[in-house]
């Protein structure tokens, strides 16, 4: 299963089925999937999002702000929203939406 984290309005998105505690979903994911396709079968969409980290490192941030904060990085630029990772059981991932930009920046 892959942890997913929501934060703020995308927590309307954790239907019963795949609720774990509070904020996350657990996800079963399929052979050679990547994160923008676990994402579009779950039925978040990017426009909602604002932050993502993957295994606790920034993956991709709609803020000039992720540069200067330091965290550590899964691309060189998160600015660029690369969701090519591919994702496998035990994974985590937190993901805030547009209305907790100021927690992450």
């Amino acid at each position: 299963m892959v942890d997913i984290r929501l934060y703020g309005k995308l927590r309307r998105y954790i239907s019963e089925s795949r609720a774990g505690q509070g904020n996350v979903m657990k996800v079963t994911p399929r052979p050679e999937e990547t994160l923008e396709q676990l994402l579009a079968r779950i039925g978040i969409p990017l426009d909602d999002i604002y932050t993502i980290f993957f295994n606790s490192r920034l993956l991709v941030s709609r803020s000039q702000m992720a540069y200067w904060m330091r965290y550590q990085q899964v691309h060189e630029n998160p600015l660029e929203w690369k969701l090519d990772v591919a994702v496998k059981a035990g994974d985590r991932v937190g993901i805030f939406g547009r209305d907790m930009a100021a927690l992450v920046i």
